[in-house]
């Protein structure tokens, strides 16, 4: 089986969740731009959650450039990944609703928790159908930066039932620890 369909439906998924997330965004009432200041805490949950989709669909789409064979186990680990990232635009909403209320920014932290859990699971997967030869375990060798934001994830969701701010700032700060594409694996299909 090719990776083309894959592909293909992970990349429609992941537009409707950034389209379905833009839905939600209420155009001001007023003409100014202080008008736009009651939404700037929605727009920065919308740009965090819009960043958060890119990084995404970016590792996705550069780790799957060295998968050449699809097989059953690697389609469910690509769907338990979509439901994950499916739960984004609902996290953000209640984030919008709530403001940085607990159980929201709790939510939002378990949402992308389970993202990254099923984001590694799916890399494994793929690992373990290449075999001992796997460009992909090469390329990521000991994945620092994966287990490190499962870490500060771990971290941060306690701290949600606390302090939502400390919270919300590991959020963001895996984000930037991401925003630039996996270059070990692109080093790796450039060759």
């Amino acid at each position: 089986m090719s990776r083309n369909r894959l592909e293909a439906f992970s990349d429609g998924v992941i537009a409707i969740l950034i389209t379905i997330m833009v839905l939600d965004l209420k155009v001001p009432t007023g003409h100014d731009l202080a008008s736009l200041q009651p939404l700037i805490p929605i727009l920065s949950a919308y740009v965090l959650s819009f960043v958060y989709l890119a990084i995404y669909w970016n590792n996705h789409h550069h780790m799957f450039h060295l998968v050449h064979q699809i097989n059953g186990k690697i389609l469910w680990a690509n769907m338990h990944l979509l439901f994950w990232l499916s739960l984004i635009p609902f996290g953000t909403a209640w984030i919008n609703e709530g403001g940085l209320a607990t159980m929201p920014t709790f939510f939002y932290g378990a949402v992308l928790s389970m993202a990254a859990l099923a984001y590694y699971v799916l890399q494994m997967t793929i690992i373990a159908s290449q075999g001992k030869d796997s460009q992909l375990r090469e390329a990521v060798g000991r994945d620092r930066k994966g287990r490190g934001s499962v870490i500060l994830y771990l971290c941060a969701l306690p701290l949600a039932l606390v302090a939502q701010w400390a919270s919300m700032a590991i959020y963001v700060l895996v984000a930037l620890i991401w925003l630039v594409p996996d270059k070990r694996i692109e080093s790796k299909f450039n060759t």
